[in-house]
């Protein structure tokens, strides 16, 4: 008896390859042949977490009265510490009982509000590139998904004015990403108060990820949309702990905005999880309520990378723009050469990893993401090995035909 009859839903076979599948085949067969990785694919901050966080969250797992259900909503704590950091970063004024909602993480909490508000067929606008549950969650709802094409010469930038009026009058919701990952890209308020007065007059529900807002240099601050007038009205925002407090492995997010959109994908979430464990909850307020000075310390240290491999890809002939915000670079391939074929050549050849832009949509081709989660001596061995293996910008790595 064969088992050819047991097929996934349509909605899981409709998913485009994922590229970090195959890149993960390969680290494994590199570790087989004994090479020393130097992984700077995911975006997986290195380092510990804030030890007051460790403490909060053991303090935490000794009180029972954190050992049962937690509240569907999260915490009431948890909830008010969200919004006093929002109001103490952005001067954004919440409601916790209903303008604030935690999550499992980002990425689950993107992922299930498509499913809440997405009908099969409905119109949704998505950027490319993009981080991949901007349209793997619209797609696994069956969302019909019109890409929004970025561009280097676009500052990679929504273009709202390319969007035909036919297309934005059957638009149900739009994702967007400033500062964005995969591309580094940041968007000046001008933007973010059109977007808003864009989605206002088509009747969209804007969907916002500010996951990077807290790595931003040289002075830059970040915008969040909920700064802007009657965003509150269309939009929702999403944050994570992940990236800022080097919690990835905590699965801790939240989502802040319209109640009447929060309270969608709280429906939706009481019928698949419970929350997050209340411990965890408390180790979370603990992060939103350190010193700015442990803020200033991160973004330094990411800062310091970034002007470090910048400075280094400049001597194997790339021009790679200095980013104002989030843990990426995101360098072009050696001309002629696709992003899958040039990220898992440098993988064979040198054991240093790279995302393949193509992995963040058909909008990341020609492109790779590297992300600063090493110290710069781990990130010059990298580079080392790169020149080593002659891969430079205006070359092509050897076993590809340009």
């Amino acid at each position: 008896m064969t088992l050819d009859w047991i097929q996934p839903a349509e909605r899981v076979r409709r998913l485009p390859p994922y590229v970090f599948a195959r890149l993960d085949e390969l680290k494994a067969r590199a570790r087989e042949r004994g090479l020393d990785l130097i992984d700077l694919g995911m975006g997986n901050p290195d380092g510990p977490t804030p030890q007051p966080v460790v403490d909060a969250a053991a303090a935490a797992l000794q009180d029972a009265r954190n050992h049962g259900y937690p509240p569907f909503e999260g915490t009431a704590s948890f909830r008010q510490a969200i919004t006093a950091w929002y109001h103490r970063r952005y001067g954004v004024q919440l409601d916790p009982d209903g303008e604030a909602l935690p999550l499992l993480g980002s990425k689950e909490g993107l992922t299930h509000l498509a499913m809440a508000y997405i009908n099969p067929g409905d119109t949704v606008l998505v950027p490319t590139p993009a981080y991949p549950a901007h349209f793997r969650g619209p797609a696994i709802a069956g969302g019909h998904i019109i890409d929004l094409p970025l561009s280097a010469e676009g500052d990679w930038l929504i273009d709202l004015a390319k969007i035909p009026d036919t297309v934005a009058e059957q638009a149900k919701m739009l994702f967007f990403n400033y500062p964005s990952n995969p591309t580094a890209a940041t968007a000046p308020r001008e933007f973010f108060e059109d977007i808003v007065a864009f989605a206002r007059r088509y009747e969209i529900l804007l969907v916002h990820d500010l996951c990077y807002a807290e790595l931003a240099f040289d002075g830059y601050q970040p915008t969040s949309l909920l700064e802007i007038p009657g965003a509150k009205d269309i939009g929702v925002e999403f944050h994570t702990l992940s990236k800022t407090y080097n919690m990835a492995g905590w699965r801790v997010g939240f989502v802040v905005g319209n109640r009447h959109i929060i309270q969608g994908l709280r429906t939706l979430k009481t019928n698949l999880d419970y929350g997050i464990f209340a411990a965890l909850q408390k180790a979370a307020e603990a992060a939103l309520q350190l010193p700015d000075v442990y803020l200033n310390e991160v973004q330094a240290r990411y800062r310091t990378r970034r002007d470090f491999l910048i400075q280094e890809f400049a001597t194997l002939g790339w021009a790679v723009p200095k980013t104002l915000a989030t843990m990426y670079l995101w360098v072009p391939c050696p001309p002629g050469i696709g992003s899958t074929d040039f990220a898992l050549s440098v993988l064979e050849q040198t054991g240093v990893v790279l995302t393949p832009g193509n992995a963040f949509g058909k909008g990341g081709e020609g492109y790779v993401r590297v992300s600063l989660i090493a110290e710069c001596d781990r990130l010059g061995e990298a580079m080392a090995r790169l020149r080593q293996a002659n891969i430079r910008y205006g070359t092509t790595p050897v076993g590809l035909s340009q």
